[in-house]
């Protein structure tokens, strides 16, 4: 087994893509959006004997005032039942991270939540994390079948969102121009304000859409209720799986809900690309009632989603005293902000 630098972006892809449980985290175009962004991106491959790829990670270095550390959001990619090429891994990844003065790695791997789970991952020597990487919490719906089938499982509320939709003449288009995420950021703006939460900047989003854009792998659906736009849906196609990455809407997409035409038509277009599951990203426990986004979960609930719990992020310390600085801040960040 060796373990090296990536060069070949179709030979990654076609790897990671193998993998059911793989998704946009640990795509090519992910590491492209990073570096477009300034950051060093960091992507190794693990090779057999016949130089065939049997393991792979991506990972941005991310600087902050408290220390530098690597993120790697939805990998690594490998079959996580080979000790030891899970250990030869995470090994390398201890030494790239200390290659770029890193404080620490933080992993959040596209596994279950379960005591097996955590225990191989304490036994790699990594901890939870006093933070979330990524979506941890997601609602996934399997659309292998038809739209009818999908409806028939869906809530009577959801259904008559969907006739109202209909009958209001509410219209859905599509764009794959990176010139459109504008519209996209200012409604984001309205969107943020409304929820409470810190909007992503337009450059930000731009190179996202960008850097998928380039692979044909992201769509920007737009409703519309004449010519005004009610609500907007990034959707990113990967693998397997289609996913709900960023939704926005306006003052008045709130009174007129467009959104659930939004998702039957990406769920469509995921279909005809031989795509089997839709990913709505991140919901609230159904019991957490007071949470900004318990609105949000339900409405995506109401689809009829299979909730997955991935394995909450882990750390692998690099610098022990700097870390535990670290560790006490984010800790207390996180209490104040309830995630």
């Amino acid at each position: 087994m060796k373990i090296i630098d990536a060069t070949d972006q179709q030979q990654w892809d076609d790897f990671v893509t193998s993998h059911d449980d793989a998704n946009f985290l640990q795509s090519w175009a992910w590491g492209e959006f990073h570096e477009a962004r300034n950051k060093k991106v960091v992507r190794r491959i693990a090779l057999n004997d016949k130089d065939e790829v049997i393991g792979a990670y991506v990972g941005q270095i991310e600087t902050a005032k408290r220390g530098t550390y690597m993120a790697i959001a939805g990998g690594p990619i490998l079959d996580w039942r080979d000790k030891e090429l899970r250990e030869a891994i995470f090994a390398d990844i201890k030494e790239q991270a200390e290659k770029d003065d890193c404080v620490f790695v933080r992993v959040r791997p596209q596994i279950i939540e379960s005591n097996d789970n955590r225990e191989m991952f304490a036994n790699l020597g990594l901890k939870p994390a006093p933070m979330y990487l990524s979506v941890e919490f997601a609602g996934v719906l399997d659309i292998t079948k038809t739209e009818e089938q999908i409806l028939a499982g869906a809530s009577q509320g959801l259904r008559r969102k969907i006739r109202k939709a209909q009958k209001n003449n509410i219209t859905v288009s599509t764009s794959t121009d990176p010139k459109d995420i504008h519209e996209f950021y200012e409604i984001q703006l309205q969107t943020a304000a409304r929820h409470k939460f810190v909007e992503f900047s337009e450059s930000f989003l731009q190179k996202q859409f960008e850097a998928f854009a380039k692979y044909d792998a992201v769509k920007l659906y737009t409703a519309k209720l004449g010519d005004e736009i009610l609500a907007q849906n990034f959707i990113i196609f990967y693998g397997h799986e289609a996913a709900y990455h960023y939704g926005v809407s306006t003052e008045l997409g709130t009174k007129y809900s467009g959104a659930p035409l939004l998702h039957l038509a990406a769920m469509k277009d995921a279909r005809e690309r031989g795509i089997e599951r839709y990913n709505f990203w991140g919901i609230t426990a159904e019991d957490d009632v007071n949470h900004r986004f318990y609105g949000v979960s339900q409405f995506k609930r109401s689809f009829g989603v299979t909730e997955l719990k991935y394995l909450h992020a882990h750390d692998l310390v690099i610098k022990p005293a700097k870390y535990k600085l670290d560790y006490l801040l984010e800790k207390t960040r996180a209490k104040i902000r309830h995630v």
